[in-house]
């Protein structure tokens, strides 16, 4: 069979899924709406995190108090929010595990999406009026939502399809999210200047009600899946304790390797990350229309980021998924971002950082991501839902919080340091990428 012969026969067999199945659309949709509503606003949020008025990010209170003391708020910047980021996620994870445990799917999905709802019409309003301090609320509140509403889409990928439907499907769901991610920036990009920052927040309203409506189709193909299991009592409440996720991680070892991998690939891209900050600081600095030159360069970014992700979904994902499993999906990464750190340290240049930026979130999204998701369609739905969300948002935060402090040690030796250090981290991050691979090759075994 030629290329051209097996490139029609796969797409056929996705049209004749979709009539049969019509959960796939409505998947590829939820995405599709959830990431265009986050990537309207994450050019906003990069923006506030490199701004360079510090009483636009934080209250006026704070910024004196610290002033007085004699410290610059300013030159701590991310490392304040991200800090407060983490503290964030350690107070809602409970609230998150309480409704796990004693309401079913259909009560709370519908109401963590209507709380993101009701945020984002308090900081329109934020915006609106110019709040002060209204950039450090939104970019902590923004981190929260992203992991949040993340994690809660692919746990609920996981009651609707099995494992050999995930392999095969979860290419083409990840795609709507990529086509989302593109359609996101671009918007910002077009209109940011035109309309202001806060009326940007209603597209995402918008687009979050569309989730709700996608949440409810998906429904019945959730239960369906449920009622053949025996073991699980039709839109049950998960039930156990709050903090049964992070229980659930200390003592089950393909749970810790995953919350490791998670780490160091946090690790890895909070480094960039901060160094990418430092340059558009320096590049907006003295700028009239600093918040808006910011929030449009942020949103190139990230449509180069999402132009490699889709194609990487569409011709690769797929394919290694359903013929080698996850290992090379989890593995390549961590190798790529090695040699990445390897040339940065070897020329520390600023375009470099932006394209080893583009490679690593990529390749986080299009491979390592879609990977990780498979293997929780494997587990039970305490894994999904309380241990996933743990690892999704305190682990994640809890790296965040590690390396930006580590970025501000290493940042007062030069770029090379830093880069150097990556090399490290990347290094941790292809061993937890390891365990993972032979964690996951363990579950058929389990009882």
């Amino acid at each position: 069979m030629t290329d051209a012969d097996s490139s029609a026969s796969h797409y056929a067999h996705l049209r004749a899924t979709l009539r049969e199945r019509p959960a796939l659309a409505w998947s590829f949709l939820y995405f599709f709406f959830l990431l265009t509503g986050y990537y309207v606003l994450r050019p906003v949020r990069d923006a506030m995190g490199a701004a360079n008025d510090p009483s636009a990010v934080f209250p006026v209170a704070m910024v004196d108090w610290f002033a007085a003391r004699g410290i610059a708020l300013g030159d701590y910047q991310l490392q304040v929010l991200f800090t407060g980021t983490f503290f964030s996620m350690l107070l809602l994870q409970p609230v998150y595990g309480a409704l796990v445990s004693r309401f079913p799917r259909r009560v709370f999905l519908p109401v963590v999406y209507l709380a993101f709802v009701a945020c984002l019409a308090w900081f329109w309003w934020a915006f609106e009026v110019r709040l002060p301090g209204r950039g450090g609320l939104f970019f902590i509140w923004l981190a929260v939502f992203n992991l949040f509403a993340v994690s809660v889409f692919w746990s609920y990928m996981a009651d609707v399809w099995r494992d050999s439907e995930a392999r095969r499907l979860y290419g083409f769901i990840a795609a709507g999210g990529t086509l989302g991610g593109l359609l996101g920036p671009q918007l910002t990009t077009l209109f940011v200047t035109r309309v202001g920052v806060a009326n940007m927040l209603l597209v995402s309203v918008g687009c979050l009600l569309a989730c709700l409506v996608c949440i409810v189709a998906l429904a019945p193909s959730a239960r369906a899946r449920e009622g053949a299991d025996p073991s699980v009592r039709d839109e049950a409440a998960i039930g156990g304790g709050i903090l049964e996720g992070l229980r659930r991680i200390a003592s089950d070892p393909l749970l810790r390797a995953l919350a490791m991998l998670m780490f160091f690939g946090v690790g890895v891209g909070t480094l960039l990350y901060n160094e990418q900050n430092a340059i558009v600081r320096a590049m907006t600095a003295g700028d009239p229309a600093a918040a808006e030159q910011a929030t449009a360069f942020f949103s190139t970014i990230d449509k180069w980021i999402n132009w490699l992700v889709l194609l990487l979904q569409v011709f690769v994902t797929r394919v290694v998924l359903t013929r080698w499993g996850v290992a090379p999906l989890l593995l390549f990464p961590a190798l790529a971002i090695f040699v990445g750190y390897a040339i940065l340290a070897a020329a520390p240049l600023p375009v470099l950082v932006a394209v080893v930026q583009i490679v690593t979130r990529a390749s986080e999204f299009a491979l390592n991501k879609p990977a990780r998701e498979t293997i929780y369609t494997r587990v039970d739905r305490a894994a999904r839902y309380k241990a996933k969300a743990a690892i999704d948002t305190v682990v994640y935060r809890g790296g965040d919080l590690t390396f930006v402090w580590v970025h501000k040690a290493l940042a007062a030796f030069g770029s090379v340091v830093v880069f150097a250090s990556g090399m490290a981290v990347a290094a941790a991050f292809f061993v937890a990428s390891w365990r993972v691979v032979r964690e996951q090759a363990k579950l058929q075994d389990r009882p």
